[in-house]
């Protein structure tokens, strides 16, 4: 079981940057994935988070600007990060879970069974 983000990267205010979190050793029909996020100093964050029926929940802080997918064979959650923001900047993880944690509030990160290492944002002019 595996999970690898990928696509972070630094970029200007306004920028744009789409994350792949690819996932291995199960399916993500049978889970619940969500990106999180933890900037420097802070807690970490839950962003956004998709489930296999379609059922997908943005974070208020980015709603409009984020938006959370899957590609067809259902390997590959997206996160595509449009109009970032100094805040924005911070470490992206995604992290497995089962299918009930999509039905709750972001953010249960200690309730989430396998993370992947992280890739960073750094929005900056």
């Amino acid at each position: 079981v595996q999970l690898v983000e990928s696509g972070g990267g630094s970029v200007q205010p306004g920028g744009s940057l789409r994350l792949s979190c690819t996932v291995s050793g199960y399916s993500v029909n049978d889970n619940c994935i969500e990106w999180f996020r933890q900037a420097p100093g802070k807690e970490r964050e839950g962003v956004a988070s998709f489930d296999n029926d379609g059922t997908t929940t943005v974070a208020d802080s980015v709603k409009g600007r984020f938006t959370i997918s899957h590609d067809s064979a259902k390997t590959t959650v997206y996160l595509q990060m449009n109009s970032l923001k100094p805040e924005d900047t911070a470490m992206f993880y995604c992290a497995a879970g089962s299918r009930a944690l999509c039905t709750v509030v972001l953010g249960r990160s200690h309730e989430y069974r396998d993370w992947g290492q992280g890739t960073p944002v750094t929005v900056s002019s």
